[in-house]
């Protein structure tokens, strides 16, 4: 079993990192009390077809953090392949990000007589050891969302665990509306349409037939090259951005034909590539629906 455990100080990103891991596959636990950690583990190892990969935050709401640590961690080594992360940031950034999310430090809650400037000073004493027994420190303090990602991808993962982005293209009729979760919509109602010869009427572009006869104009291949040009330049750009999921749209007059062809086409083409792809057509029942009404 693969153990992740983040902590660090209180506003330094802990949340987003434990985010990242999940988008990974980990199954997360947020703020566990330091002392159940092995016991935790144990019970996870004991579940048949439980997730081998588990993430952790642990921070200072847990009051003896300082303490239990260190023993903790020895015994949680012996059980599993543990990696501490750090995560760090400078004062003057966690005043600041405290004042815009205005929440409370967690040692204000237990000490009201602290100030902020006073909490962060103290949280660092506190996590001084921990800190110290980190395999990564991670500084957050100039660090987007995204690139937060990119540096747990490279320093914790080392790229061999992160899981590329999932791609989902969904064959839609335009005659039934768009969805509102699309990121990207192509219109392909431009190409020769299949719904005007009859052997293939009622056929869709889960038959070979209907995936020939679209695929076999130039006007079509054209424009899958140029949807595939396009996707090759910008996934890796959502994928940076931290993006888990894209839903790719093709739109025909009823979302049977030509656009699940694209999305069938497409779909097999990224998963080539090592993504996860799903192709669907949203309004399979409603176009149905229609031919038994004719």
């Amino acid at each position: 079993m693969k153990v992740v455990i983040i902590t660090g100080m209180s506003g330094s990103g802990k949340s987003k990192a434990l985010n990242f891991f999940e988008d990974n596959g980990y199954y997360c636990l947020d703020n566990l009390p330091v002392k159940l950690l092995a016991d935790i583990v144990k019970m996870l190892q004991k579940l048949e077809g439980f997730s081998q990969k588990v993430c952790v935050t642990m921070d200072v709401r847990d009051a003896n953090i300082a303490k239990d640590a260190p023993a903790e961690l020895n015994e949680l080594r012996k059980l599993a392949d543990t990696k501490l992360l750090f995560l760090d940031c400078e004062d003057s950034t966690l005043l600041k990000r405290y004042k815009e999310t205005r929440r409370l430090h967690p040692l204000m809650m237990t000490n009201p007589e602290l100030d902020l400037a006073g909490a962060i000073a103290q949280e660092r004493v506190l996590l001084e050891e921990v800190r110290q027994s980190a395999d990564c420190i991670v500084d957050t303090s100039l660090t987007t969302s995204s690139e937060l990602r990119e540096k747990l991808k490279e320093e914790v993962l080392r790229n061999t665990e992160a899981t590329k982005m999932q791609i989902n293209f969904v064959a839609f009729g335009y005659k039934y509306g768009l969805s509102a979760d699309f990121d990207l919509v192509f219109d392909v109602r431009c190409l020769p349409n299949p719904f005007y010869v009859d052997e293939l009427k009622t056929k869709t572009g889960l038959d070979k037939e209907v995936r020939d006869y679209v695929m076999s104009h130039e006007s079509s291949q054209q424009l899958m090259q140029r949807i595939i040009d396009y996707l090759d330049c910008t996934i890796p750009m959502y994928e940076k951005e931290g993006k888990a999921q894209l839903v790719v749209g093709f739109g025909c007059t009823g979302g049977q034909h030509r656009s699940l062809t694209f999305a069938i086409l497409l779909a097999e083409h990224f998963a080539e590539k090592g993504y996860a792809t799903h192709a669907y057509s949203r309004d399979s029942r409603k176009n149905i629906g229609e031919i038994k009404q004719r």
